[in-house]
C-alpha cells in the first residue's frame, strides 16, 4: 500500500501575478492539484493553468516540487504550500489577456 505525502511544497516564478498567486492557493485548486497528480517527487514540473479573472483565459505555469513530506502519492489530506524561485518566461494578471501576452506575437 502507498503512503499518501503529508505535505508538499511547490515553487511558482518570482514573476507570477499577485492574482494568479490567490488563485493557486485556493482550497478548489489545491483540491483539483491532488485530484490530478497521483505520485508526487521532488523535482517534478506540473504545467498547471491559472484562470486570469473574469474574461475566462488562460496561462500555463510551472509549479516545481520542491519538497515532499511523509509518502510519494497525493492525498485528500496532503497540505500544499508555496514558495518562490527565479523568474521565467510567463505572463501574468491582465496582460495575458492582451497583445503584450505571451500569446500576443
Amino acid at each position: 500500500m502507498r503512503t499518501h505525502a503529508t505535505r508538499i511544497v511547490l515553487s511558482y516564478p518570482v514573476n507570477l501575478s499577485g492574482w494568479s498567486r490567490q488563485q493557486v492557493d485556493t482550497g478548489h485548486y489545491h483540491a483539483w492539484l491532488r485530484r490530478t497528480h497521483d505520485e508526487v517527487h521532488v523535482g517534478d514540473i506540473w504545467e498547471e493553468f491559472v484562470d486570469v479573472g473574469c474574461c475566462g483565459s488562460t496561462y500555463d505555469v510551472p509549479l516545481r516540487v520542491e519538497e515532499v513530506e511523509g509518502g510519494s502519492t497525493m492525498g485528500p489530506d496532503t497540505e500544499i504550500e508555496y514558495t518562490v524561485r527565479e523568474a521565467c518566461e510567463i505572463g501574468g494578471g491582465w496582460e495575458v489577456q492582451s497583445a503584450a501576452g505571451p500569446a500576443g506575437e
